[in-house]
């Protein structure tokens, strides 16, 4: 391994730091995060709003744009992996177990306490309401934004052959001797934070869901012991897959999450109100398409932003906290691909692909009405379970849920794991299993101590206050990027090339019979 660098050392302190400090005085940590969060979401609610919305614009731009040709490498490269490949990693690294955790929970919640006084809880409105918001939450807007540090990164990384750090977005804008110093350093350790605190939030979130659904299915009982249990077999396994690489474990795994999401929706398909889950989906994403610019921009200057600052900033504050770990591992995946496809691959498609969750077990858990929906709310981890017990073998649909929330986890984490080896080891594409092995080890322990702790919402609030500097670090990356697109020499041969200019062709003349003879 090569030598241990400060990125690494000063990385391990501040998350040991913050890790003892949550464990040792949870009530302490968890007033100074929600106080600090709770002063964000209110003052600077339109600041998240703004930004967001911004990175959407900023990457479909980009996509219609000249630069959508240009390749994330060489210009003869190919792509690494293939398409089904590639995707089903990206999407393993950025939704994850989130989408199982709330794809029943968060419409749920919406039907039942809409963001609007004018639409009355329970009702058909108030339906569309919870699976537009749904939709719109894990939309474009989660994958535009990571798609903002993973394009420009993905371009310095494999056009430019600079390291696969954060920092190496900024070499365009402040030069590279700049971004080898101390704000260089800021910039990853930022990252690294961001990306353990999210990861070891989600694991353990993953870890209460798995124990509820082993509950619901063998009666196992829920408890930390056996929380435990879960975080030390998940652990090997994905330390294990982390520790094979790229090639084998993580595209193996990612493979089958999606294989097993597939199977889970098409159960939930057939199984469930087909015809509602149609109209749902087609409702939900005309709506959304037609709300998409107001939507975005939505919050009131005199009225209650509760619900707002509750569900929407909070989600944008979410995203934004982890798009240094998604950013950082989609780049490192894109390799050969055009900008075009890449924006395509990584905002686009994933966005469907999440409308279709959300329609699917959404409208099934809407579709059993308000009673069932108060009982799913009560713990968010067994809403799923709740919902599935209703429908004709509930039973097998929780079993493979169970299962797809176990590999989303060991994805999810062995993905994470092999981004802070890279961030910690000066942006080494392949990093050393040592490092994997400790920031594995790590995230894990973080996991299970905040279980114990009961501190995995402070942490998840810390996180997203530790984020907020990042923001400002994904508007700088959006100027950096078009100014090394600029400068792009496939760019200048464009601009060189000019338009091409259309030949009209000479008008034919008629020649009379025999005239030919007279040449």
């Amino acid at each position: 391994m090569k030598k241990i660098n400060s990125v690494f050392i000063i990385s391990l302190l501040v998350v040991a730091f913050f890790t003892l400090w949550g464990i040792i005085s949870p009530a302490t940590f968890g007033e100074v995060a929600d106080k600090t969060f709770g002063f964000l979401t209110e003052k600077f609610g339109w600041f998240y709003l703004i930004v967001m919305f911004s990175f959407v614009v900023f990457v479909l731009v980009i996509a219609a744009s000249k630069y959508g040709d240009i390749r994330l490498g060489p210009d003869d490269s190919k792509p690494e992996y293939s398409n089904i490949s590639w995707f089903a990693m990206l999407f393993s690294a950025g939704m994850g177990i989130g989408l199982v955790f709330w794809g029943v929970a968060e419409p749920l919640n919406h039907f039942l306490f809409p963001g609007s006084t004018s639409i009355v809880p329970g009702s058909p409105e108030a339906a569309d309401f919870a699976i537009l918001s749904s939709i719109f939450h894990w939309g474009l807007h989660p994958w535009a934004n990571y798609t903002i540090i993973a394009l420009p990164l993905a371009y310095m990384q494999f056009r430019k052959n600079k390291p696969g750090l954060i920092s190496s977005i900024f070499i365009p804008l402040i030069g590279e001797e700049k971004v080898r110093g101390p704000i260089g350093k800021i910039i990853d350790i930022l990252a690294i934070f961001a990306t353990v605190a999210g990861v070891a939030t989600s694991l353990g979130l993953g870890v209460l869901q798995i124990n509820s659904g082993m509950n619901y299915l063998f009666g196992t009982p829920i408890n930390n012991t056996v929380g435990l249990i879960i975080i030390v077999v998940v652990t090997g396994l994905f330390m294990a897959s982390a520790i094979s690489g790229i090639n084998k474990g993580i595209k193996f795994l990612s493979n089958a999450n999606i294989a097993l999401a597939g199977i889970l929706m098409l159960l939930t398909f057939i199984l469930g109100p087909s015809l509602k889950i149609v109209n749902s989906l087609v409702n939900g994403i005309g709506q959304y398409l037609f709300r998409l610019v107001p939507e975005s921009m939505a919050i009131s200057a005199f009225g209650d932003n509760s619900w707002i600052a509750g569900w929407r900033i909070f989600y944008w504050a979410w995203w934004i906290a982890w798009a240094p770990f998604v950013g950082m591992f989609i780049a490192r995946i894109s390799r050969g691909r055009t900008i075009r496809e890449f924006i395509l691959g990584v905002t686009v498609i994933p966005a469907l692909g999440s409308a279709i969750w959300f329609a699917i077990f959404g409208t099934t858990g809407l579709n059993l009405g308000e009673k069932i929906a108060s009982e799913a709310v009560k713990v968010t981890e067994t809403a799923f379970f709740v919902v599935m017990k209703e429908i004709p073998w509930g039973g097998l649909i929780s079993g493979v849920a169970v299962i797809l929330l176990c590999t989303f986890f060991i994805t999810s984490a062995d993905s994470a794991t092999f981004v802070l080896g890279m961030l910690s080891s000066g942006g080494d594409l392949n990093p050393h299993v040592t490092l994997k092995v400790i920031w594995g080890l790590i995230q894990s322990g973080m996991a299970y101590a905040l279980l114990l702790a009961g501190g995995l919402q402070v942490l998840q609030t810390a996180s997203i206050v530790a984020a907020f500097p990042f923001a400002f670090v994904m508007i700088f990356a959006m100027v950096s990027f078009v100014k090394a697109l600029k400068k792009d020499p496939y760019t200048k041969i464009s601009e060189m090339a000019g338009p091409v200019k259309e030949v009209k062709a000479e008008p034919k003349v008629k020649l009379e019979k025999g005239a030919a003879d007279k040449f």
